[in-house]
């Protein structure tokens, strides 16, 4: 069944690279069909690579091979919630040690410039903890990190 909703994903003639490395990289993704151009078109010509259809996580996207008008930015990111640390690491390192970047409080930006939350569940229960000065004091440990280190928030989180 065709989803009606689509994630559409804006990549300058790389949209079938990003596909394969979120299907090898995350649980519950893959790529799918495959669309060449019929015709020439801005950025490319009859029989490039036009569109790929994948999930990450299970949420249906579209890579659309678009050119170099656009750029990703932060006003649109994956978060993934992770349950431990090595789950964490290990996303954390696939997109960073792929030509990614760096950011801020569990940030970063993959090769193509899409952004990614690796947010562990534990950072986001101890955020959301009902003991306002227990929230603080993980959110400020969080303000200090880029990768999460889930220990820290917790040993934070307890004062």
């Amino acid at each position: 069944m065709v989803s009606k909703n689509t994630i559409c994903l804006w990549y300058d003639g790389t949209a079938l690279d990003a596909a394969k490395f979120y299907a090898e990289t995350f649980p519950d993704s893959a790529v799918g069909a495959v669309h060449h151009a019929p015709g020439d078109f801005p950025s490319g010509k009859q029989g490039d690579v036009l569109t790929v259809e994948f999930t990450v996580l299970g949420i249906p996207c579209l890579g659309l091979n678009g050119g170099p008008a656009f750029k990703h930015n932060e006003a649109f990111s994956f978060q993934v919630a992770t349950d431990d640390q090595a789950e964490t690491d290990r996303l954390w390192n696939a997109i960073v040690d792929n030509g990614g970047q760096t950011s801020a409080c569990g940030w970063c930006k993959d090769k193509w410039g899409l952004s990614w939350q690796i947010t562990p569940r534990a950072l986001t229960a101890a955020i959301t903890d009902p003991d306002p000065a227990a929230a603080k004091r993980a959110f400020d440990a969080m303000m200090e990190m880029t990768k999460i280190d889930i220990a820290t928030i917790e040993a934070a989180r307890r004062g």
